[in-house]
This record gives structure tokens, C-alpha cells and sequence, in this order.
């Protein structure tokens, strides 16, 4: 199965998108957004308020509650040459949490926008603070791949890291809107739910959900969870080989509950994943199982999910087996979380394990987004896709959604 899933030709996942299909804001109304659902091959339109009504009794509901952070800076040399520096993620600390209240300096791998004209010295951003003048310097350090590591240093301990990036930042929507960062995305571009800073995008399909939704949900008796996924810059890096063993994933963080992990092991409820965030940690929880299954003792690092992981000849457990290996693990090392990183990569030919269906936008063409609904609907996608094209649905971040439950042939 590895040779036929890295094999896969990219061009076959293109389609015809005008840019005016692209939405470069969202609806006033978040839930007012078309909605389409598709089962066992029929397609239906639907608005997104309707999405309780579209649940059957038997599910529950998994979030993502990542909080975006206003990561893009724009630093000025004495030239006058302008250089932006995209925090991407945090290397010391290397938790997030424990970066962004930094009070004094930090590390961060970082983008460099002109980097060409940032060779050497420290950029220096003064601004004022509560009536006070701080300064923030940038220093460039090693380069990793298109990244760098930069080092931020402030002479005010009373500011954090995350303080600093919101009096200084910029939220970074997504490049193919094609304009620039505007005061209403700081709300519109998070989720009404979204918790713990620390992606540089959103999780869009759940822009979709209002309090009234929620609420419509849960008083149908459907329980919802939430796990931590945070979304790096990578989401937009587009496939440039012609097949899909040549495209490198991005590594990303993800923390999830032991109560959450519980429920995927005890309950019979099938899961709904709402965004391919919480789908790509939920199959990774899988596989983080399967290699405490291969090694009991496995460290930390061992437990990271590599790309190619889910393709190899592996042993076949069941959800309730590989959660409970979870749970053992959690007991054995007394934590109350699983933290860990992943770089899965779902196309084509991957079984799934964990999510039955999925709340999803209309993602790029040539897209690692697009192959993982293929692999989710057996290779329908094109019948989705031309049915949201045919009915005006809007494309992308602020575009409409889709209720999607999988396929296995």
C-alpha cells in the first residue's frame, strides 16, 4: 500500500477554481453559511444552523481550540528596508505555553520575509507600554530549511512574549485571500470556542459554529470534546512535486485529555471531527498507540507520528485496544494530558480508525487538505466538489462547510 499512496500524482487532485469563488470574508452571520452534506454518495444542500438537525443521535462532536496568535511582525532597519518575521513556533521554551509568557527573551523558528536584506545585527522595535517605552530586539540565528531561529529580547519583564505579540503582531490570515490583515479578522478568524494560544492558523472549519449552534448540539444529548492541535504555516504550503512522496509534512503539536481519550476508548458514540486538524490528531492518537503497543517503554520523542507511519505493515487494533494503551500510558507516567507532535499524512488508500465523519471546508486544489477528503469519502470528491462549485458554495478559510461521513471500500 506505501508504493501506491506515495505514488499518488497531484495533478489528479486539481480542479478549475476562480478566484472569485474565493471567500475574502466571511458571512455577517457565521451560521448562515451554506452547508453540504454527504453520505454513501448522495449530496445535499443544507445552512450550517441546520447541522444539529443533520447529527444523528449516536455521535459526539471533537473541536480543536486552538487560538490563533497575532504572529507576524514588522520590523524596520536603518535603511529602511522593511523585514517581517513570522514566528512559526517556539524553541526555547519549547512549549508554547511557557514562550508566550515569557518576560524577558525567547527563541522561536521563525519566517523572514526580505531575509535577503537581514544579514547580520539586531532589529529593534520602541513602542509604548502602559506609558512606558520598551524596547524589543529580533537577533537571526541558524537556518532550518525555509526557517530560521530568532532570538526576541525586551527590556521590560513585566510584558510576556504573547503581550508583546499582541500590542506588535499581525494575525496572519491566509495568503490566497490576497489582502491584507484587517480589525474585524482578530474576531472573525477564531473559532467561538478557541482557547490555547498557539497556531498561525485557523482550524476554519470551525468558524462556522455560533453559541446558539453549540448549544442546539449539546441539547440533543450529542457531547463535545476538545483537543489542542496548533496549526502551523505549513497548511499553506502548497504540493509542488508531481507526486506526493516528494512533499514534506510540517510537524505539528497536539495535546489531548485524558477524559477525551477516555470517551474514544469506553463510549460507542462515533466521532465527528470538526476540522482535518482534529482528524489528523485523532488518527495520530492511533498510531502514537500502535508504538506503545510495538515498545511499552517508549520514550516521549518515540511517540511522535512520522509522515509515512500509517502506510507501513501494521498490526491492526481496534479504537477501544489502542485508547486503552493510551490510558496505560498516561497512568504509567502520571499525567493527565498526551502531548506529542505529528506529521501524518492521510491520502488516498489510508484507513481510518477513530473518525467516522468530518465538518469540513473546500480546501485548495493540489492540496494535502484535498487528498485527506479523498481518502475519507473512497475517492468521491470530485462529485462533492462539483456539486459545491455548481451551487455557488464559497471556497476556503471564510468559505462555506460540508458534513462529510466516510467511505470504506
Amino acid at each position: 500500500m506505501i508504493l501506491d499512496a506515495r505514488n499518488i500524482r497531484i495533478e489528479d487532485y486539481d480542479y478549475p477554481l476562480p478566484d472569485e469563488r474565493i471567500a475574502k470574508f466571511p458571512l455577517a452571520q457565521r451560521d448562515s453559511s451554506q452547508l453540504l452534506v454527504y453520505k454513501n454518495g448522495a449530496i445535499g444542500c443544507h445552512v450550517f444552523s441546520d447541522l444539529p438537525s443533520q447529527l444523528p443521535d449516536d455521535v459526539m462532536l471533537v473541536f480543536n481550540n486552538t487560538r490563533v496568535i497575532q504572529a507576524r511582525m514588522h520590523f524596520r532597519k536603518a535603511t529602511g528596508a522593511v523585514i517581517e518575521i513570522f514566528c512559526l513556533e517556539p524553541l526555547a521554551p519549547a512549549d508554547y505555553a511557557l514562550s508566550l509568557q515569557s518576560t524577558h527573551s525567547c527563541r522561536w523558528l521563525c519566517l523572514i520575509g526580505n531575509a535577503k536584506k537581514w544579514k547580520e545585527g539586531a532589529l529593534q522595535l520602541v513602542f509604548d507600554h502602559a506609558g512606558r517605552e520598551v524596547v524589543m530586539s529580533a537577533t537571526r540565528g541558524v537556518q532550518h530549511g525555509d526557517g530560521f531561529e530568532v532570538d526576541f529580547s525586551w527590556n521590560d519583564d513585566s510584558i510576556t512574549f504573547g503581550e508583546l505579540l499582541e500590542t506588535l503582531g499581525e494575525l496572519p490570515i491566509p495568503p490566497y485571500l490576497n489582502r491584507a490583515t484587517e480589525e474585524s479578522d482578530k474576531t472573525t478568524y477564531q473559532t467561538v470556542y478557541s482557547k490555547i494560544e498557539g497556531s498561525v492558523a485557523a482550524p476554519t472549519a470551525g468558524l462556522h459554529f455560533t453559541p446558539t449552534v453549540l448549544d442546539a448540539v449539546r441539547a440533543k444529548g450529542i457531547p463535545t470534546h476538545e483537543l489542542t492541535l496548533h496549526v502551523g504555516a505549513g497548511t499553506f504550503k502548497p504540493v509542488k512535486s508531481d507526486t506526493i512522496d516528494m512533499h514534506e509534512m510540517h510537524t505539528e503539536y497536539i495535546s489531548v485529555s485524558r477524559a477525551l481519550i477516555e470517551q474514544l476508548c469506553y463510549s460507542p458514540r462515533r466521532v465527528v471531527a470538526v476540522g482535518t486538524t482534529s482528524v489528523r490528531t485523532l488518527e495520530s492518537l492511533y498510531y502514537i498507540a500502535l508504538s506503545l503497543y510495538r515498545n511499552p517503554q517508549a520514550s516521549p520523542e518515540e511517540l511522535r507520528v512520522e509522515q509515512w507511519a500509517p502506510y507501513a505493515d501494521n498490526p491492526e487494533l481496534s479504537r477501544a485496544e489502542a485508547m486503552q494503551l493510551l490510558l496505560d500510558y498516561l497512568d504509567r507516567t502520571g499525567a493527565d494530558r498526551l502531548v506529542s507532535a505529528t506529521r501524518i499524512i492521510i491520502v488516498p488508500g489510508y484507513r481510518f480508525h477513530i473518525v467516522d465523519g468530518i465538518v469540513t471546508n473546500f480546501h485548495q486544489p493540489r492540496s494535502t487538505l484535498l487528498l485527506l477528503v479523498s481518502a475519507f469519502v473512497a475517492g468521491d470528491w470530485q462529485a462533492i466538489y462539483n456539486y459545491a462549485l455548481a451551487h455557488d458554495f464559497r471556497f476556503l478559510s471564510y468559505g462555506d462547510s460540508s458534513l462529510l461521513w466516510r467511505v470504506d471500500r
